[in-house]
């Protein structure tokens, strides 16, 4: 199988290190970090809370208060909106409707990982100067889509922080971020892998395209393009058009999951390192790949025009699959009938096998192992 990044790349690949973003620089700092973090856990006795433990390198962060389990995370959108930017020059449309779904949806995809219920979202908007809440047209359409996102998510929005932050942030320029707390209740909601096993099921659900990561490659890309943004990813769809297709929300789903008396076993939200989110877990499993979801039509654009083999694409990118939901194998066409039934597509993908911590995506060929993905 293939091991190597670039063991069939040509010479003018263009890696997401290239673009700019190594996570080989930026994980060591994550791993010193969290175990800064764990040792302040202690502070959480003086309120008669504690941590779960298990929810320490998560996406989201738990703590034991008593009756229920209470989830929080912040998140930040990324480099996105200057997509948006070129695209509003370019034809005059605003995109933050959209720009404001992919900063909710990058903490509450986060959040329902550990089986929490979206509670509260609040927003830190920093912009370069204060011209930039001056356009009206724009800034409403942030509040609307922001507003939007929340009714989707049934969460309220709490409030938030819009500094004008010129000499840190760009002039003209707006830095997007969300922060969200949930609920887990009841306490068996609880999803931080603690009865994964070998034997459960992967489903996959689908995303819309390249959500909110990889932006940094996408945006290096446009040197490439004849037409940069405008040029067509398929008939009638330019690049910059498909690129800021809005993140899907799938807290919807889990929601459904619950009601629908399934409670996953782990979830991973597949954003920063692709496919390798997938070996997030501890836990020494072989996670086996044999259905790969169709890949959307920006995604397979990027990676043909970035001149990249499909290992490095799944290393970096979505590839068609925002989030996966592990599960008992009883459960997973019905967990895939409630992902459709919330119109998302989703499809059973693999399973969970006992043996070396590793995933295979049999149909590509492809071998990612524990030392591929280091976050804790």
């Amino acid at each position: 199988m293939s091991t190597s990044p670039s063991s069939h790349a040509s010479s003018d690949t263009l890696s997401y290190e290239q673009a700019g973003v190594n996570y080989d620089l930026i994980d060591p700092l994550k791993v010193s970090a969290q175990r800064a973090a764990a040792s302040t856990a202690s502070h959480l006795a003086g309120h008669g809370f504690t941590e779960v433990k298990a929810s320490r390198g998560e996406s989201a962060y738990v703590v034991d208060v008593g009756p229920f389990y209470m989830a929080s995370i912040v998140e930040c959108l990324g480099s996105k909106a200057l997509v948006a930017d070129e695209m509003n020059k370019l034809t005059g449309k605003s995109y933050y409707a959209s720009i404001a779904q992919d900063t909710i949806a990058m903490a509450i995809n986060d959040l329902i990982t550990v089986g929490a219920t979206p509670l509260v979202v609040q927003a830190y908007w920093a912009a370069g100067g204060s011209d930039w809440f001056g356009d009206a047209r724009r800034a409403q359409a942030l509040v609307e889509g922001w507003k939007k996102a929340c009714d989707t998510c049934q969460v309220a929005w709490g409030g938030g922080e819009t500094p004008a932050l010129a000499g840190i942030v760009e002039d003209g320029r707006i830095d997007l971020a969300a922060s969200c707390t949930g609920l887990i209740n009841p306490k068996e909601r609880l999803s931080v892998g603690d009865r994964l096993g070998a034997g459960d099921a992967i489903v996959l659900l689908a995303s819309s395209g390249i959500h909110a990561n990889g932006l940094s490659l996408a945006r290096k890309l446009v040197e490439r393009l004849p037409q940069g943004y405008l040029t067509e990813v398929e008939p009638g769809l330019s690049y910059g058009e498909a690129l800021l297709a809005p993140t899907v929300l799938y807290s919807p789903v889990t929601e459904a999951l619950y009601k629908a008396g399934i409670t996953p076993h782990y979830c991973a939200n597949i954003t920063g390192h692709g496919w390798r989110k997938l070996l997030r877990h501890p836990g020494q499993f072989t996670y086996r790949i044999h259905t790969v979801p169709p890949v959307t039509p920006v995604l397979r654009f990027m990676q043909e025009h970035a001149k990249q083999d499909d290992r490095e694409a799944y290393s970096t990118l979505n590839m068609g699959a925002g989030f996966a939901i592990f599960v008992k194998a009883d459960q997973a066409q019905r967990t895939v009938d409630v992902a459709k039934a919330c119109g998302i597509d989703a499809w059973v993908a693999g399973q969970l096998e006992d043996g070396p911590k590793q995933l295979l995506i049999e149909p590509l060929d492809i071998r990612f192992s524990d030392d591929d993905l280091q976050l804790r």
